[in-house]
């Protein structure tokens, strides 16, 4: 292995028959806008790691004023947050840059303390993932001058790349109704949203789209059909349960936002006889492989995590205005029992 701390660009270069200038193009990212091609710079990047050489960031930082690191920030780990961070590191690397991933748990004082140490360290760019205030970080970010973006969470201040939350709720909606039959006039015959917080844009719409579609089939939605607090795996699980309790009986359709609402939903779900279960018609906005393997059908709403991370890079190096892209989920029907 080379020792890196004698070696240099000028050796890579020499190694694989390419100029410096094009070796330091390769290892800094910038390969596209110098038109090399992709193969090239593979080669080179291969060639580097498998004689240990590395950039020396902090001083390529002190020296350029860039680092080549690449931040995402977002609330949690669950499946959907998590593949996102799978596919933007994916397109970091792929960029020669580096990622850097880290969840602020939905509290807006670290998203503020994040984005200041991120600051402190010359960050590339900063990808924000469901904030919850946007703005603020938006015009924390244009003080640094530091390129950003903002993904599942529109921004008027920065380019914006979402879930069409309205329309998919929508269609979500829809296919509950229409696997549940004629509706009665009892408090359980009918649908309930169950899950995640009002003041966030993406629970927001979501149940706009519900109220569209209960609009449409039956003309009325009572406010305590939404029950809609928190993201919360242990809160799902008393909300379900306190509702249960309060109808009697599980209602005739149930509007599950998000799959940690859905694991909180299943805990109480799965104490039940098979006959409660097959008597509701249940769909969730959000993607579970697994749940085709549950003892009862569940209509799914995915939301397309790859489309998002790579039009929000599309808009980001484009230098795009502030602007708001919108991205259609896919529905995935429950099998027939």
């Amino acid at each position: 292995m080379l020792d890196n701390s004698k070696k240099t660009i000028y050796d890579i270069a020499k190694r694989v028959g390419a100029s410096p200038s094009t070796v330091s193009a390769a290892l800094n990212g910038t390969w596209k806008k110098r038109r090399i091609s992709e193969a090239t710079a593979t080669r080179i990047i291969a060639a580097a790691q498998e004689h240990g050489y590395s950039v020396n960031l902090q001083a390529r930082a002190l020296r350029t004023s860039r680092s080549d690191l690449v931040a995402l920030l977002m609330p949690e780990y669950n499946r959907f947050f998590s593949s996102i961070a799978q596919t933007f590191s994916a397109e970091v690397r792929a960029r020669g840059q580096c990622p850097i991933i880290i969840s602020t748990a939905r509290n807006p004082d670290e998203e503020r303390a994040t984005v200041a140490d991120l600051t402190a360290w010359s960050i590339d760019a900063i990808f924000f993932v469901g904030s919850v205030a946007p703005e603020e970080l938006s015009r924390q970010c244009q003080a640094a001058k530091i390129p950003h973006v903002f993904v599942d969470q529109p921004c008027a201040l920065a380019p914006s790349v979402v879930t069409d939350s309205r329309n998919g709720a929508t269609i979500l909606t829809h296919e509950i109704i229409s696997s549940m039959g004629p509706f009665g006039s009892g408090p359980r015959d009918t649908v309930y949203f169950l899950g995640g917080d009002q003041l966030l844009p993406s629970t927001a719409k979501r149940i706009e789209g519900f109220r569209d579609a209960m609009y449409a089939h039956v003309g009325r939605v009572e406010p305590t059909q939404i029950l809609a607090y928190t993201y919360d795996i242990d809160a799902a699980t008393k909300t379900i349960s306190e509702l249960y309790d309060r109808l009697g009986g599980l209602p005739r359709g149930l509007f599950i936002n998000s799959d940690s609402v859905f694991e909180g939903a299943l805990r109480f779900l799965a104490t039940l006889p098979e006959e409660e279960l097959a008597a509701c018609a249940i769909g969730c906005f959000d993607y579970e492989p697994l749940g085709q393997l549950l003892r009862f059908p569940v209509h799914m709403m995915r939301q397309r995590h790859k489309m998002l991370v790579q039009r929000a890079f599309a808009l980001l190096e484009s230098n795009s205005p502030p602007f708001i892209e919108m991205v259609q989920p896919e529905l995935y029907r429950a099998l027939k029992r």
